[in-house]
């Protein structure tokens, strides 16, 4: 496909002056990031920029007057000198705040009552103390109780024995007693009522049982019916083993090499190849 352009393209002669050369030097020229750098390149290193100039000092004094440090420079100085008072409580204002303070403290409110705590003297018959002590006995499980004498109950009293048979009737674990012993003994229900019951509710429910299948009557299908000769004519026809048959028979026999489909197709990869 590409054979006559390689033997032709090394033949052909291009005029340097043409336009589209012309034009495609200028482009060049003004893409090269040497040609749009090279008049800096020129003047950066020829130029001199003194510690004295004008635009350096701009930037010095744009740079200190928005220089935090040297706006807080001269406040650093005069804070020794200010004139005030000699301590705290000259000062009104740092006093008034030592004062909240010593309100607001919980040291200081405690301070008298832990001073004065120790020497407080109650005497022992006040009527708050008396109150408070009969208060106490009333409110006390030692006084209030008083436990009656011991005493020893015969095993065969009557009394004793009406109580345990009430306590029998009463008891859960008496009353369950006979269930406890039947758990551990092996019985199926398969026989019980309720079993039993179950089973037939079962069988009337069963669609098994309800209904006899077409399936397990004995029968004799008849082979000329039209139904049967149409079924089998049309699975014939659906089928896609018999559709095929013929082509599977024919293909393995004979292979065409001169057929226009092969020509094409080896035409096609020989220009693909190229």
């Amino acid at each position: 496909y590409k054979e006559a352009w390689e033997k032709d393209k090394t033949m052909i002669h291009v005029m340097p002056d043409t336009p589209e050369i012309n034009l495609a030097k200028a482009n060049a020229v003004h893409y090269s990031q040497k040609k749009y750098k090279d008049a800096w390149d020129e003047v950066k290193v020829s130029y001199d920029l003194r510690a004295d100039a004008i635009p350096i000092k701009t930037a010095k004094a744009s740079r200190e007057i928005a220089s935090d440090y040297k706006y807080k420079l001269e406040h650093e100085k005069q804070k020794g000198h200010y004139v005030g008072v000699p301590n705290a409580k000259g000062d009104s204002k740092i006093q008034f705040a030592l004062d909240v303070a010593k309100v607001q403290s919980e040291r200081e409110y405690k301070k008298h009552f832990a001073k004065w705590r120790t020497q407080c003297h109650l005497p022992v018959d006040m009527m708050a103390i008396v109150a408070a002590k009969h208060g106490q006995t009333l409110v006390s499980d030692t006084e209030y109780r008083h436990y009656l004498h011991q005493w020893i109950c015969l095993p065969d009293q009557n009394d004793v024995i009406h109580a345990r048979q009430a306590y029998d009737l009463q008891s859960d674990a008496v009353y369950k007693a006979d269930l406890e012993w039947l758990r551990g003994i092996g019985w199926l229900p398969n026989d019980s009522l309720g079993v039993k019951h179950v089973k037939y509710a079962g069988d009337l429910l069963s669609e098994r049982k309800y209904r006899t299948q077409a399936a397990a009557l004995p029968f004799t299908p008849v082979a000329d019916r039209v139904d049967f000769v149409t079924a089998k004519n049309s699975g014939e026809i659906l089928s896609d083993i018999k559709y095929h048959k013929a082509w599977n028979e024919a293909k393995s026999n004979y292979t065409l090499t001169d057929t226009p489909q092969l020509d094409m197709a080896r035409e096609a990869a020989r220009i693909l190849n190229q």
